[in-house]
């Protein structure tokens, strides 16, 4: 008989998470495990804006999939683009393009989360998101060439537009995308006799009337403390109205020349989970407590774009954040259920009550809420990165992200152009592939195409 094919989508934490524990609890005979992702690597998400601000350079964060010593898992490189549930059969976009049909006896979704935007004028023209290693490495090109180019210019209008960055965003990625970038642009600017410090600009803005509430009132405060002090304008209650090529209108009225817009508002399911024609929860996959698809046997989801209840909150309606924290712990659960469903066996629900928060705000400034513990300043610092470092899914990776850290440390910032920054000015459209899904009559279409051939 053909062993059956396990099917994972996505290579995020849950997605690696699953496939590590295929890999270690199931037999080489017992089951063919594929994994379709478009980058052989697990990305470390919460140590993006480290990366945008030079602390740790891209390949410190980016896990090759291929070496663990159990490693035997076939790796589509290509996106999913559509499932047909009916069928049994998903449709991979490959990195050339080409379509593929791959069937599956078991279905893992984790294809994670997509920035959210909205119906905002030039947003998506003129915005850059900090979801992918690549926006990463390109916003940190993008922020070093406007101070080049600044202090290249005699046009004083130029000057002021090109110094002033404006992020949206006052959840983690943002509140940390901008700290780390204000240190950089601060320090960087000792290297540009022409430009007067007092010059740039950080704006950060948030429609919710504060800062990462999951921290709390104090540590939230104190986060925003920390920010006005190194001079970053925090305005609450705001969000853009309008944005251009140079200028950002916001609600309030006020109209910001700049060239720099960095869009962290928030995150929204996988279009992926939009071909299922499955009952979903805000825009996330409606799954049981063990993470599987109501009324679809062998399909599981989890993470980012699954709406996992949270038992340990023990309310009916509640579901898991879309945190790496649980997306992680979910992962191996789900790959537990799978094995069990296999061999007959009944599926656990998932249980995990939250360890905390932690927001690196750049060098020795964090706050952080371990077990409920609030911290700041250095012991802030220490449990964050250790958090972190520990997280890390291998020894080379803690090697190399502890290696940055110290060089950081003693040697400071480096203010070196990449060449991420070429051409045309790449949006956030251009790094998430966020038009390339098919509907579900595609998908339909598609397949039973593929059966004629």
């Amino acid at each position: 008989m053909d062993r059956p094919r396990i099917l994972v989508v996505g290579a995020g934490f849950a997605g690696v998470g699953c496939v590590r524990r295929l890999e270690r609890g199931l037999s080489p005979g017992e089951a063919d495990i594929t994994l379709v992702t478009p980058f052989a690597y697990q990305l470390y998400l919460p140590l993006l804006p480290q990366v945008a601000s030079g602390v740790l350079t891209p390949q410190s964060i980016a896990v090759s999939l291929r070496r663990s010593s159990k490693y035997r898992t076939r790796i589509i490189p290509g996106g999913a683009i559509g499932v047909d549930l009916k069928s049994k059969v998903c449709v991979v976009r490959t990195i050339t393009g080409d379509l593929v049909n791959e069937p599956y006896d078991y279905l893992v979704l984790a294809p994670g989360s997509v920035t959210r935007t909205f119906d905002i004028p030039g947003l998506t023209d003129h915005a850059i998101g900090m979801k992918t290693l690549a926006e990463a490495a390109y916003v940190r090109d993008h922020v070093i060439s406007q101070l080049d180019l600044a202090d290249a210019s005699d046009d004083p209008a130029e000057r002021a537009s090109r110094l002033q960055f404006v992020v949206v965003g006052g959840g983690y990625a943002g509140t940390e995308t901008a700290a780390c970038l204000q240190l950089l642009t601060r320090n960087a600017v000792k290297r540009y006799p022409r430009l007067d410090p007092k010059l740039i600009k950080w704006h950060l803005i948030d429609i919710a009337p504060k800062l990462m509430p999951e921290l709390g009132d104090k540590l939230g405060a104190s986060a925003q403390e920390v920010l006005r002090k190194r001079g970053v304008e925090i305005s609450l209650g705001v969000s853009i109205a309008k944005a251009g090529a140079e200028e950002v209108t916001f609600t309030d009225g006020r109209v910001i020349p700049t060239r720099t817009l960095i869009w962290t508002a928030g995150v929204a399911a996988s279009p992926l989970i939009g071909t299922l024609g499955a009952e979903t929860v805000r825009g996330r996959l409606a799954v049981t407590p063990e993470m599987s698809v109501p009324g679809q046997d062998g399909v599981f989801a989890l993470g980012d774009a699954a709406a996992v209840p949270d038992l340990a909150k023990g309310e009916a309606d509640a579901v898991c954040p879309p945190t790496a924290q649980h997306a992680m712990r979910q992962g191996k659960v789900v790959a537990d259920n799978v094995i069990a469903t296999l061999r007959g066996r009944p599926a656990k629900p998932y249980r995990h009550k939250d360890l905390g928060l932690v927001v690196d705000l750049g060098g020795t400034d964090a706050v952080s809420k371990p077990m409920g513990v609030e911290l700041r300043g250095v012991p802030a610092q220490a449990v964050a990165r250790g958090y972190h470092w520990s997280a890390l899914r291998t020894n080379v990776a803690k090697v190399r992200v502890l290696t940055n850290w110290t060089l950081n440390a003693l040697a400071g910032d480096d203010f070196v152009r990449t060449g991420f920054q070429y051409g045309r000015p790449a949006r956030m459209r251009d790094f998430e592939y966020t038009d390339t899904y098919l509907t579900p009559e595609q998908v339909a279409e598609q397949v039973k195409g593929a059966g004629k051939d």
